[in-house]
């Protein structure tokens, strides 16, 4: 049953043994960074922070810290039956006949029965200010030593296009400036910070609004590396099989999700900047100062007793690991279904997400490795991937021990890396330039004779099943048992 809001899933986390209450005083600068992180690192608990020093606001951090609470948070035993779900929401089969188009109906109703509910009112209108916004009162952390200040970090942000109104959701972090203002870190390749330049064309401000402390199907969808023409929100209600209920904010012309506990609205000004930062990031290094578009709140609205929701990145592993790994389950079939030779894919927390891409494929022709590794540069966000490391079949690339060990043995440097150039993550510090510089794919395939290979390729050793099975019979004989 979908969870109605974040406190609904809190209730949850506690049920599961699952959360943890801090009844005593702690400070949002550096100290519940600590906490939370060596919390993340042994996948513990979610911490519940009821007494924050300087607010009157209790704090929710690592609400996604492990496979069980993703799984909670999202409903489900496995996330790659969620994927099989995602596939025919994406990609549905594009009917043959009119046999086919009535078979469909009953998708497309389910489908539409998850649409956005626009409501006329909602918990997150219980207290409206307007003339009193102050910022500072909320619990906003400031996380890693050098930070550049306190910064929002898993608000939700709500902008429309200019140009054709289509709604856009992202998580973009926020950085506290005074009372009323924030940076807005829109990276150059994010549809916020396109949003935006469409409308510094214009010479309009752009309107935004940021949801913090949204359900849990909400704030994954926000991170979600979704189509241009997917509504986040309907992608939310698709995963909760509930519609997410809607209502329209104060000062701005944005919808946000009625059962959030906090909600800023404003906007930006075209052609304002600010320097944001810097900030401990999710790279483990510094993202260093820079400048962005600046945040004004015209309005801040909020639940009777919120709950701040917040999350901290740095060294892996941290909380959103485990919402990356669940983006990697969920858009894996999408994935096969444009390149069907894919077996698996693993994008490890050591590689941050875009630096470092396992997959396994199904050989069948000369080549097909390098096809693969520009197929994928190709796709979204998969753009950003520094290295693409391409294995057969029949390699687990979910153990790194196993990657390392063919790597090693599987390549010759000179024929079986390629080196490409493309955009970059905004966060990549190495190149030599922002946004753009080289990348590099590895084919650790067998080699076919087609490729140049002519040696004999020597078999792996591997003990014989009889044998096996011997040992197996015999194990208890040994009198090896607790050795």
């Amino acid at each position: 049953m979908a969870y109605t809001d974040l406190q609904d899933y809190i209730a949850a986390l506690e049920r599961h043994g699952l959360l943890r209450r801090i009844s005593v005083e702690v400070d949002p600068f550096l100290e519940i960074t600590e906490l939370a992180d060596r919390m993340v690192k042994r996948q513990g608990p979610a911490l519940l922070f009821e007494r924050v020093r300087g607010s009157s606001y209790p704090l929710l951090i690592n609400a996604f810290g492990s496979w069980k609470h993703i799984h909670l948070a999202l409903e489900t035993d496995s996330l790659d039956a969620i994927g099989e779900q995602v596939n025919l929401l994406l990609d549905p089969e594009v009917p043959k006949s009119f046999m086919d188009k009535l078979k469909m109906l009953p998708k497309l109703r389910e489908l539409a029965s998850f649409l956005p509910k626009q409501v006329s009112s909602g918990p997150c209108k219980a207290v409206i200010e307007r003339q009193h916004i102050d910022l500072t009162e909320l619990p906003i952390l400031h996380c890693w030593p050098q930070d550049g200040g306190r910064f929002i970090t898993m608000g939700v942000v709500f902008t429309r296009n200019p140009v054709n109104e289509r709604r856009n959701i992202g998580m973009y972090r926020l950085h506290l400036y005074d009372e009323r203002t924030t940076g807005m870190h829109w990276h150059l390749h994010k549809h916020g910070a396109h949003h935006f330049h469409l409308a510094w064309e214009r010479g309009e401000p752009l309107e935004v609004a940021v949801a913090i402390g949204c359900d849990p199907a909400v704030v994954y969808a926000a991170t979600a590396p979704l189509p241009d023409d997917v509504d986040e929100l309907l992608f939310a209600g698709f995963l909760r099989k509930k519609p997410v209920e809607v209502v329209h904010c104060e000062t701005v012309n944005l919808e946000v999700p009625a059962h959030a506990e906090f909600i800023l609205e404003g906007y930006v000004n075209p052609g304002e900047l600010r320097r944001e930062g810097p900030f401990g990031d999710h790279t483990g290094y510094y993202s260093l100062a820079d400048d962005y578009p600046v945040f004004h709140v015209t309005c801040m609205t909020r639940r009777r007793n919120p709950i701040y929701l917040t999350t901290i990145v740095g060294k892996p592993p941290m909380e959103d690991l485990y919402l990356g790994k669940a983006t990697e389950r969920i858009f894996l079939p999408l994935l096969r279904k444009q390149l069907p030779e894919i077996v698996d894919m693993n994008l490890p927390a050591e590689g941050i997400f875009h630096n470092l891409v396992l997959v396994s494929i199904r050989k069948r022709y000369p080549g097909q490795a390098q096809k693969v590794m520009h197929a994928l540069w190709g796709l979204g966000q998969m753009m950003f991937a520094k290295i693409i490391a391409v294995f057969d079949a029949e390699v687990n690339v979910q153990d790194l021990s196993e990657v390392l060990w063919r790597l090693g043995n599987a390549i010759e440097p000179e024929r079986d890396i390629t080196f490409v150039k493309g955009p970059l993550d905004a966060l990549n510090h190495a190149s030599s330039q922002p946004h753009y510089g080289s990348k590099m794919g590895i084919d650790c395939t067998r080699k076919l004779p087609e490729e140049g290979f002519t040696r004999e390729w020597p078999d792996e050793i591997v003990m014989s099943e009889e044998v096996r099975r011997l040992v197996d019979r015999r194990w208890r004989d040994y009198g090896i048992e607790g050795a």
